[in-house]
């Protein structure tokens, strides 16, 4: 199925791409507080396992995700040097003085 056309070597090329979602409700097959137990239980043996070489924790899915968002609630997003000067330009363009940037 052509989702979309991309660019590969200056040539329009179908990419593929697929998504799959499921909601279940755990309730119907087992108590969620034993659930929550169980699935509790395999997180913190894969965090436990051996881990690669030089790595010093092992991340589960969304964990990365939520760590950023912890340091980003409070913080912000980074804005990376070109960005940063872009938005100086439009401001300055704009007379937009009453905004203070902390960079």
């Amino acid at each position: 199925m052509k989702i979309f056309s991309g660019v590969k070597d200056s040539k329009s090329c179908p990419i593929l791409l697929g998504h799959f979602f499921i909601a279940i409700n755990i309730s119907a097959f087992i108590d969620p507080e034993i659930f929550k137990k169980i699935t509790g239980n395999i997180l913190r043996d894969l965090r436990n396992s051996q881990k690669a070489p030089g790595e010093e924790r092992i991340y589960t899915a969304g964990e990365k995700e939520y760590l950023i968002w912890l340091e980003r609630k409070d913080r912000g997003a980074p804005i990376n040097k070109n960005l940063q000067k872009q938005m100086l330009i439009i401001q300055e363009e704009l007379g937009l003085d009453q905004y203070k940037f902390p960079f």
